[in-house]
């Protein structure tokens, strides 16, 4: 078993071999189904933002043909007002079993279609999935509140709600910056999207009263990072505040406090991060820290309960587990198209009174 070409930024030490890698990038194909739709595992449901994180991971790892039918995939299985629902049953020809419409779901698809594009420079793939992406922008941005954040979805029977979740914007912020980059590489400026990313950007840095408090969770303490509104020395001071409630030395990252469990996606998320932030010695420490939870065929654990009867919890490999720790890896490695999407240097900020940071 070997690695696609240019794939060198996958082998990371003490995190994957270059056999590990491989081993990984073929147990996450080997979840993805003919259609291109990618469950969380064989036998569970599929949502759309997971199934495109899963989506990015493969093409950060050189599978780029996959990547691109996991994209077609959320083309033919977008609904008419621009969004998808939450969930979908897998083996069941993309049959909905949530048909709530969560609008962080919903925006990244931008964010996948981007990384395709750097890592494939292929426009053609780009003008197929502009109507896509504009669409499933323009269903978010009509739940956007006077105060800039993002009402959380719509439920199945249509109604909004307008409760934002600090995670859920944050990560709308990261898509919103990359589908104005598809604007911009279409000449097609979009000047509502910039004040409406400058208007998100400015809640999650200066208003938390405007989000639901979800501060037990992680997400909430490291994703206004990830997802590229707080930078500098506000982003340093975010992370040192929760490191020590939140970080398990040795083996990752809390989900939520006070629980005692460990989630790879967290750990993986929390590293990308640490790299945006220009600590890549602390991301790699965490990178490291994740390893137990490898499983046998290449996939990973989705978390770990490290008191009590100490066991893997739930009993699943997740494919987004791998996702995000292959993505960690190639954003650690140097990989153009992670390094880009996730370091946001080179993304518009758009506009607004600090849109800058």
């Amino acid at each position: 078993m070997s690695l696609p070409e240019r794939t060198e930024h996958l082998v990371l030490p003490g995190v994957l071999t270059a056999e590990q890698a491989a081993e990984t990038v073929a147990a996450l194909r080997a979840v993805q189904r003919p259609d291109g739709a990618i469950p969380w595992f064989r036998g569970h449901h599929l949502d759309p933002w997971d199934h495109t994180e899963a989506a990015m991971a493969l093409d950060a790892s050189g599978e780029h043909t996959a990547a691109e039918r996991a994209y077609e995939w959320l083309a033919r299985h977008q609904n008419a007002d621009g969004s998808w629902y939450a969930a979908y049953h897998d083996g069941d020809a993309g049959q909905p079993t949530d048909r709530s419409r969560e609008t962080n779901f919903c925006a990244y698809v931008a964010v996948g279609v981007w990384h395709h594009y750097l890592a494939t420079g292929d426009d053609a793939f780009v003008d197929r999935m502009w109507p896509t992406v504009y669409a499933a922008v323009e269903f978010v941005l009509r739940l956007q509140q006077p105060g800039g954040q993002i009402g959380w979805k719509r439920e199945a029977d249509g109604t909004a709600v307008t409760d934002a979740l600090l995670t859920g914007s944050s990560s709308i912020h990261q898509a919103l910056r990359c589908a104005l980059a598809i604007a911009e590489r279409r000449e097609e400026p979009q000047p509502d999207w910039e004040l409406a990313t400058g208007a998100l950007g400015h809640a999650i840095r200066s208003h938390p009263e405007r989000f639901l408090d979800k501060s037990r969770y992680s997400m909430d303490w490291y994703y206004p990072v990830l997802g590229g509104a707080v930078t500098g020395a506000a982003a340093k001071a975010r992370i040192d505040e929760g490191w020590d409630r939140f970080v398990v030395p040795g083996l990752g990252v809390r989900c939520v406090l006070p629980n005692p469990w460990v989630t790879g996606g967290e750990s993986c998320e929390l590293a990308l991060a640490l790299w945006a932030m220009g600590e890549s010695d602390r991301a790699l420490d965490i990178l490291q820290s994740v390893q137990h939870l490898r499983a046998e065929g290449g996939m990973y654990w989705t978390g770990y309960v490290f008191e009590g009867n100490r066991a893997f919890w739930p009993e699943e490999h997740t494919s987004w587990t791998a996702g995000s720790l292959l993505l960690a890896v190639a954003a650690l490695g140097g990989d153009e198209a992670t390094t880009t999407v996730f370091g946001g240097d080179r993304l518009p900020k758009g506009l607004g009174p600090d849109c800058c940071g």
